[in-house]
């Protein structure tokens, strides 16, 4: 079902999503966006911030988002500065 242009990350996320459905075992799946969504970006960020040596203004637009978005996604993932 990968297409051509999927990247790694995308695969990863596709076999992931599929691993979980196929381990619920007939429980019917809750909040599988957000659940995604909360696993991803915190490790994600933690990332940009590492490679940016905590420039929060870099990691911001590398990331695409706003400055102040990073800062409000920091303190709701309580990621220590690096």
């Amino acid at each position: 079902m990968n297409t051509i242009n999927e990247n790694e990350i995308a695969c990863c996320v596709r076999n992931s999503i599929n691993k979980y459905l196929s381990d619920l075992d007939g429980e019917k799946p809750v909040c599988i966006h957000d659940m995604v969504i909360l696993s991803v970006e915190k490790p994600l960020i933690e990332v940009v911030l590492q490679h940016t040596q905590g420039n929060q203004t870099l990691a911001a637009e590398l990331l695409g988002i706003n400055r102040n978005t990073l800062r409000q996604k920091i303190k709701r993932y309580q990621i220590n500065k690096v």
